[in-house]
């Protein structure tokens, strides 16, 4: 029976002695399997050193992934921004383009109130109203130049369709062919684009 224990606590194992001949020893289970499978526990080392590798280079990877989704949400947060910021900037300019001109006409629009003003309650003086006007005109005109509007040059110049528009004809021994003899409305320019064509009588000299 104490036989038969210790058979299945124990493992019987074949070595070699020192004159070849094999001699059974028994181990104990625990020392036999240690013994037993010795190679294969550095088999399972070398196989498990890769997949360590592998895992971190996924968890690099991952990590960079991370990182470049985060840059991109920034990105695009910024560029949301930006675009948001450009259609307000546009609008704003749409809007108040025109607010340097509108400000240096006001003082034009306050003369020509108070001229008015004048007649009504202190009667009309035709003089008066006349220098006032006057006045005013000029500093209308003086506002035009600081915006780059000009007044188009006509009266005795060379008709020019870009800048003319000829509203009829006059027979002329005075004067060449296509002059402008009279200026029925002034034309204007903003820097060099037409604003409006000055509207004018040319000469030609037979009556055709």
């Amino acid at each position: 029976m104490l036989l038969g224990m210790k058979d299945k606590e124990s493992t019987r194992l074949k070595i070699k002695t020192d004159n070849d001949n094999e001699e059974d020893v028994f181990a104990d289970s625990e020392t036999a399997y240690g013994l037993e499978n010795q190679g294969g526990s550095t088999d399972e080392k070398a196989d498990s050193s890769p997949e360590k590798g592998l895992i971190a280079e996924l968890e690099t990877a991952r990590e960079e992934a991370k990182l470049s989704f985060e840059k991109y949400l920034r990105t695009a947060a910024e560029f949301d921004n930006y675009k948001k910021r450009s259609a307000k900037e546009t609008e704003d300019f749409r809007k108040y383009a025109n607010e340097v001109l509108l400000k240096a006409l006001l003082p034009v629009v306050d003369n020509l109130e108070r001229a008015i003003k004048s007649v009504k309650e202190e009667g009309c003086d035709i003089q008066a109203l006349l220098v006032g006007v006057e006045l005013t005109l000029s500093e209308l005109v003086k506002v035009f130049h600081q915006s780059q509007v000009k007044i188009i040059d006509a009266l005795g110049e060379s008709f020019d369709p870009n800048f003319h528009q000829a509203m009829m004809q006059q027979v002329s021994d005075e004067h060449p062919d296509n002059t402008v003899l009279q200026e029925l409305q002034k034309g204007y320019t903003l820097h060099s684009r037409l604003l409006r064509p000055a509207m004018v009588i040319v000469s030609k000299t037979t009556d055709k």
